[in-house]
C-alpha cells in the first residue's frame, strides 16, 4: 500500500491531499485516518472538497473553459439516463450535459465522495450540517445517481439533529438537476419535499416553473402557477414567477420555426405581462426587457416602443439591454439611423454605457450599407471609450476600408494597439482556461 502523508491543517493543503487521495483510488480507512495528528475538518474544507468532485471527476476535457451556470447554446431537451447508459455501451456517441464524459471515471467519483463524506463522520466525529449535506447532494446530482440521491436525502432527514435537509437545500437541488437536463427528476424531487419534512415556498416553484419552461414543458409550469394563484396559497406567485414565463415564451419562441408557434408564445407573455398588472404587480426592468427582446426579435417594434414608454411612464429607468434590442433591431432592418439615434438617447439620458455590444451591430451595418467612414468613426469612438473590437468587427471594418482605396485612415498606432488589446484578450481567455484544467 502506497504510505500515505499526514493530512496538514492548511486548508488549501486539505482539498489537494483528499483529491490526490481520490483520484489515485485510494482507500478512506483507520489507517488513513490514524495518520492525521489532528483534526482538521471544518465545513469549509469539506465542503470545498465536495465542491471540487464534480470538477475533476465529471467535467469532460472538451467542456474546458466553457461557460458555467444555466446557459446553454443548444435548447436544452429532457435526459433518459437508460438510453444513455445504453449508448454508452453500445459506444454511440451521447449529446448534451452528459457528452464526452467518463463513466467510470463519474462512477469513481461518486464512490470516492461517499466514502469521504462517511469517513470524516466516523473516524473524526465530523458533524455534518446543512452546507456539507447541500454539496454532497449536488454531487449525486451532477453524477446522475439518482437512486443513491433519494436515499441520502432520507437518511439525512431521519436523523435526529433535524436541519441536515432544508427548504433551500431541495430548492438549490431543483436548480441542479434543472441545469443537468433531468427536468423530470427535479419535478419529482419538487413533490417529494414533504418526505424530506420540507415545505416548498415560493423560491422552490420558481426554481421548477424556470426548469420545466426550459424544456418547453408550458403546460405544467402554467398548471403551477394557476396553482399558486389560488386564493389563500400558502405560495402565492411573485414578480420574478411571472418574468420566469414571460422570458420563456419569448424564448421558446425564436427557437421554434413556426410562425403560428411565434404568434402564440408571444401572446402569451404579453397576456402574462398584462395579468400580472391587473394583479397589482410592479414589474421590473428585468421584466420589461425580455418582453422587449422577444418583440424586437420576432420585428414587433410597435409593441416593443409601446413597452418602452410603458417603462418611462412606471418611473423603471430602461438599461443598457433594453436600447441594445432596439439598437439589434433597426440594424437588422436597416433603419441604421434609428439605430444610432437609440444609442445616443442612451448616452445623453445616462441609462447605461455604450460598449461592443451596442457599437458592434451599428458598426456592422455601416460596413454592409457601405457607408465606410461611418463605420470608421463608430470604431474610433468605440476605442475612445476605453473598449477593445472584437476581432471579426476589427477585420472587417480593415477589410471595407482596403476595398474603397481608405486604409490610410487609421494610423499604424492605431492597429498596433487594437491587436496588442485583442491578444491581450485572448491570453486571458487561455489562462482561465488553464485555471479550469488544473
Amino acid at each position: 500500500m502506497i504510505p500515505t502523508k499526514p493530512l496538514q491543517r492548511s486548508h488549501s493543503a486539505i482539498v489537494h491531499q483528499v483529491l490526490s487521495i481520490m483520484l489515485q483510488n485510494r482507500p478512506f480507512d483507520s489507517q488513513l485516518a490514524s495518520s492525521t495528528t489532528s483534526n482538521p475538518w471544518t465545513t469549509d474544507a469539506v465542503s470545498d472538497i465536495l465542491r471540487s468532485v464534480s470538477k475533476f471527476f465529471f467535467q469532460s476535457p472538451r467542456s474546458i473553459g466553457s461557460q458555467t451556470g444555466f446557459r446553454h447554446r443548444a435548447p436544452l431537451k429532457q435526459r433518459n439516463i437508460k438510453q444513455e447508459n445504453f449508448k454508452n455501451y453500445q459506444n454511440v456517441l451521447i449529446l448534451g450535459p452528459a457528452a464526452y464524459r467518463d463513466p467510470k471515471r463519474v462512477a469513481l467519483g461518486l464512490d470516492k465522495a461517499m466514502e469521504f463524506y462517511i469517513w470524516v463522520e466516523n473516524f473524526f466525529g465530523f458533524a455534518h450540517n446543512e452546507k456539507t449535506c447541500k454539496e454532497m447532494a449536488f454531487v449525486l446530482a451532477k453524477g446522475n445517481d439518482l437512486k443513491v440521491l433519494w436515499h441520502f436525502l432520507k437518511d439525512m432527514s431521519r436523523r435526529e439533529n433535524s436541519g441536515l435537509v432544508t427548504t433551500s437545500t431541495v430548492t438549490c437541488l431543483i436548480k441542479v438537476l434543472g441545469e443537468e437536463g433531468l427536468v423530470n427528476e427535479a419535478l419529482a424531487c419538487f413533490y417529494r419535499m414533504k418526505q424530506f419534512r420540507c415545505k416548498p415556498d415560493v423560491f422552490a416553484y420558481n426554481m421548477i416553473i424556470h426548469a420545466l419552461c426550459r424544456v418547453g414543458n408550458f403546460n405544467k409550469a402554467r398548471f403551477l402557477l394557476e396553482q399558486m394563484e389560488l386564493p389563500g396559497f400558502i405560495c402565492p406567485p411573485d414578480v420574478y414567477t411571472y418574468t420566469i414565463l414571460i422570458s420563456s415564451y419569448c424564448k421558446f419562441s425564436m427557437q421554434t420555426g413556426c410562425r403560428k408557434a411565434i404568434r402564440r408564445r408571444l401572446y402569451e407573455a404579453n397576456h402574462l405581462f398584462r395579468l400580472m398588472l391587473f394583479k397589482g404587480f410592479v414589474p421590473d426592468v428585468v421584466t420589461y426587457n425580455c418582453l422587449i427582446d422577444g418583440c424586437c426579435k420576432t420585428y414587433r417594434i410597435e409593441r416593443a416602443l409601446e413597452l418602452y414608454d410603458d417603462m418611462n411612464k412606471r418611473d423603471c429607468v430602461p438599461n443598457r439591454i433594453t436600447y441594445n434590442s432596439f439598437i439589434r433591431y433597426y440594424c437588422a432592418v436597416n433603419e441604421i439611423d434609428k439605430g444610432i439615434e437609440m444609442m445616443r438617447r442612451m448616452q445623453q439620458m445616462n441609462h447605461g454605457l455604450a460598449t461592443n455590444s451596442s457599437y458592434t451591430p451599428i458598426i456592422h451595418a455601416l460596413c454592409e450599407a457601405g457607408r465606410v467612414l461611418e463605420a470608421k468613426d463608430f470604431l474610433l469612438e468605440l476605442i475612445s471609450g476605453g473598449s477593445i473590437p472584437r476581432e471579426y468587427t476589427y477585420k472587417l471594418v480593415c477589410d471595407t476600408l482596403n476595398s474603397v482605396g481608405a486604409a490610410n485612415l487609421i494610423d499604424d498606432e492605431l492597429h498596433k494597439r487594437i491587436r496588442d488589446g485583442i491578444e491581450s484578450r485572448c491570453r486571458q481567455v487561455m489562462k482561465v482556461k488553464q485555471i479550469k484544467f488544473t
